[in-house]
């Protein structure tokens, strides 16, 4: 979506990694993209790319890539500091009202899963050292039948963040495979978990000027909202 000699944006794919997993993984975000700075002709289109934050393979939508060791510490503060704005949409099962989700996320809750510090199990005393502030912000969009289709913005980026706290709300995202486990409602099949990063905003790193992405979620993600939304103009 947008490339210059400090940073590279992108609408990465669901399916896709951001970066490889294992070594000899080349099918990732990372990698595609520097085959397109090849194909430009562009300078410095061998340099590495700094990764500054990820997707999960099945989120679709909007990453950021650094050109340069400066334009990464730069980012990489930002998104420490909070400083980048980040809006997500996503498909939820049953009826989900405005919240503030406020936790601290621990990698094992009390059974194997990541998620909120005393949710799981009654808390004993604070949060371990360990655990990591996090913070969405959620707010619903659409009513659809048996779902919602909600925004969630991240104070801050903790890994499955959005997935966590929405299904610790009651509400885990449709296609949901891991934090779906307390949910006893009736669930809606989907091939991914229905959740795309729609934008992402920052001031430029070396320049300071503001940018803005915007992206609507990919074809997947529509279909999924549309027949909710038939299912739900159907009469009874």
């Amino acid at each position: 979506m947008y490339a210059d000699r400090a940073l590279v944006v992108i609408d990465k794919p669901a399916g896709m990694l951001s970066v490889a997993d294992e070594a000899g993984n080349k099918d990732t975000a990372a990698d595609h993209v520097r085959t397109e700075l090849r194909s430009r002709g562009e300078r410095d289109r061998d340099a590495p790319l700094g990764v500054v934050h990820r997707l999960d393979r099945d989120t679709s939508g909007l990453m950021v890539f650094a050109r340069t060791a400066e334009a990464k510490r730069v980012l990489a503060a930002m998104f420490k500091a909070h400083d980048i704005e980040r809006v997500y949409h996503a498909i939820a099962h049953g009826t989900v009202f405005a919240a503030t989700v406020d936790t601290h996320l621990v990698l094992d809750r009390g059974d194997g899963l990541r998620g909120s510090h005393g949710h799981y199990r009654r808390a004993q005393g604070d949060p371990p050292f360990e655990a990591r502030q996090a913070i969405t912000y959620v707010k619903p969009l659409e009513a659809l039948e048996g779902a919602t289709l909600v925004e969630c913005r991240l104070e801050t980026g903790r890994q499955h963040q959005i997935r966590i706290h929405l299904a610790e709300l009651g509400h885990p995202i449709v296609g949901e495979r891991v934090y779906i486990r307390d949910y006893r409602g009736a669930k809606i099949e989907s091939a991914r978990p229905m959740l795309h990063a729609r934008k992402l905003a920052f001031a430029h790193p070396r320049t300071g000027a503001p940018l803005s992405f915007e992206r609507e979620p990919p074809e997947d993600f529509g279909a999924m909202r549309r027949m909710l939304q038939a299912r739900d103009a159907t009469p009874t």
